[in-house]
């Protein structure tokens, strides 16, 4: 890969809750186009660095760049409208309003309705068949779904999942990471924070360890998923 300026970069970064760092001097690139695994067990800091790249938590030392722009001070909403869509643990939709009324609250960049529910349509047929329900009463893989819907919306230029897995039949994963490498071929660049590998090696680049609030290996999906198991352990590394 050519020499391109990164779309997301962490520079030593350290950032927490209060007066407690969390993260300590994280540092890590991702290239226009790339797919990239955060992996490790729970605890290891891989929410927080997403609550960072998003604008939720300011970084407390390092700088966060976004195109080779520094963003530590800017807000998430201003993120958000300069393309950078969080897929939040949970899936942060609306569960009392309709699959159409959540894609609908998508529109306040001008991007017109007929646009987004045919993007949304054509990635997720079943959402189309959804479209009066309310997204509460969605299954679980479906409202995944729509969380994704609802993040694509604005054609962003970087995606983030936080455990687009969790809670999900093998089945629907499959089917959810088939989209997500379907976006990746399309050029999209996508940080991927997962506690189990198998579900993202497909689509990954690149994936790297967190542990302890540090990245601790970076490299090939296939290696690096080999030496997850000894973290989730609490094994750790050979120095």
């Amino acid at each position: 890969m050519d020499e391109q300026v990164p779309v997301l970069e962490f520079l030593g970064v350290r950032a927490g809750y209060g007066s407690i760092d969390v993260l300590h001097g994280v540092d890590f690139a991702i290239a226009p186009g790339q797919v990239y695994a955060l992996l490790g067990p729970n605890g290891a800091g891989k929410t927080t660095t997403l609550g960072v790249a998003s604008g939720q938590i300011t970084p407390s030392a390092g700088s966060v760049m976004i195109m080779g722009t520094e963003i530590n001070h800017v807000r998430p909403d201003a993120l958000a409208r300069a393309g950078v869509c969080l897929v939040p643990e949970g899936r942060g939709i609306f569960p009392n309003l309709t699959v159409n009324d959540n894609l609908r609250m998508f529109t306040f960049d001008g991007t017109s309705f007929s646009d987004i529910k045919e993007r949304a349509f054509s990635q997720f047929p079943r959402l189309a068949e959804r479209r009066s329900q309310l997204a509460g009463t969605l299954s679980g893989g479906e409202q995944q779904m729509l969380s994704m819907s609802r993040a694509l919306a604005t054609n962003p230029a970087l995606l983030m999942l936080d455990e687009l897995s969790m809670g999900l039949a093998p089945l629907i994963v499959a089917e959810l990471y088939e989209r997500v490498a379907e976006l990746a071929d399309s050029g999209l660049s996508i940080l991927i924070v997962e506690q189990f590998a198998q579900s993202v090696l497909g689509v990954a680049d690149t994936a790297a360890i967190m542990l302890h609030g540090s990245i601790q290996r970076v490299g090939d999906p296939a290696v690096i998923a080999e030496e997850l198991t000894a973290a989730y352990l609490g094994a750790g590394f050979d120095e």
